[in-house]
């Protein structure tokens, strides 16, 4: 094992939120898109390592629950931090696109004509 892979691991939860153990926002779920915002100006305050590292791997659009597996660290713990970086600007969130049930008749009309060819 590296050393600082090593010396990462010995950081305890808690201490990477501050020891919060409750979101400030309830934003997010497992299949949440996270995206990096835009870089800050100069005078934005320097992130922790592990904003930085969450910043780094949303360059694109990742959902919360790869996030957490890259980061290897629980989801509440990941879900605190992005609640600190969504409430700075660093971070974008989008919901996950709500499913409808379609339409049976058109679900109906659909398999006839697969079933015509």
């Amino acid at each position: 094992m590296g050393g600082s892979d090593s010396a990462g691991r010995l950081v305890r939860p808690f201490t990477l939120t501050g020891g919060r153990t409750r979101p400030s926002r309830a934003d997010f779920t497992l299949i949440t898109t996270v995206t990096a915002a835009d870089p800050q100006p100069e005078t934005a305050a320097r992130p922790q390592p592990e904003h930085t590292r969450i910043l780094r791997l949303c360059a694109r659009p990742m959902a919360v629950a790869e996030l957490a597996a890259r980061l290897d660290l629980p989801v509440s713990v990941v879900v605190i931090m992005l609640c600190d970086l969504l409430e700075a600007g660093r971070i974008t969130v989008r919901p996950p696109r709500s499913v409808t049930t379609p339409d049976p008749d058109l679900l109906q009309k659909v398999r006839e004509g697969l079933g015509r060819l």
